[in-house]
This record gives structure tokens, C-alpha cells and sequence, in this order.
């Protein structure tokens, strides 16, 4: 069974950072196209940032310039830090590998991190 732990959410004011961590196996890290994703209540699943094998990064439209993600080969781990968080950020966030490429469908994924972002 393949795992991915995320840790690192928790409850900050807006304006806040938070850096969020998701530990994978070093197949996965290597592997695999990797992403962040963030889901709310009765709502599907977004993708909020990804991290290919070479580095290459994308991110939704809303949280570019605030949010980062990266990847540490050698600690096994793949990071988001998000910066200047908004209340519409809040939702709980995961981690999950693309089976092929950096679309489609997903691999496992971890049970998630809740972020809240209070006014």
C-alpha cells in the first residue's frame, strides 16, 4: 500500500503562512508528477500546485505569487508553503502522484491536512 502523510495545516489569521508537508516514498518522488490539491465540503477536488520529476511547476491562477511548492529528493518530502492566505483558501489539502504525466488520474493520495484561514 503506498503512502503519502501530509502534516502541516492548522488554523492562522489571514495574511498568515502556513508550509505544508507530505512524505512519499523515494519511488514516488522520483517517479512521478506530483501534486497539491484542496477540497471543501460537498465540493470536488482542485488542483492548487504541481511539481513534475525535473522541477517544473504549476499553479492555479488564484494562489500564484503566494504559493510555492518544492520538493526535497533526499528527505523523501514534497512542500507547499503558502503565504498572504486568504479565508478561500480554507479547505482541507492533500497529496497525490499522477500514474501518468502531470493530468489524468491519480495515484494514492494522503488523507489530507486542514487549513482554516479566519478574518
Amino acid at each position: 500500500q503506498v503512502q503519502l502523510l501530509e502534516s502541516g495545516g492548522g488554523s492562522v489569521q489571514v495574511g498568515g503562512s502556513l508550509t505544508l508537508s507530505c512524505s512519499a516514498s523515494e519511488y514516488i518522488m522520483r517517479t512521478f508528477c506530483m501534486g497539491w490539491f484542496r477540497q471543501v465540503p460537498g465540493r470536488g477536488h482542485v488542483r492548487v500546485a504541481r511539481i513534475d520529476i525535473d522541477g517544473t511547476t504549476s499553479y492555479l491562477d488564484s494562489v500564484k505569487g503566494r504559493f510555492a511548492v518544492s520538493k526535497d529528493n533526499a528527505k523523501n518530502t514534497l512542500y507547499l508553503k503558502m503565504d498572504r492566505l486568504q479565508p478561500e483558501d480554507t479547505a482541507m489539502y492533500f497529496c497525490a502522484y499522477y500514474t501518468i504525466g502531470c493530468s489524468g488520474a491519480l495515484g494514492s493520495r494522503g488523507e489530507g491536512t486542514q487549513v482554516t484561514v479566519s478574518s
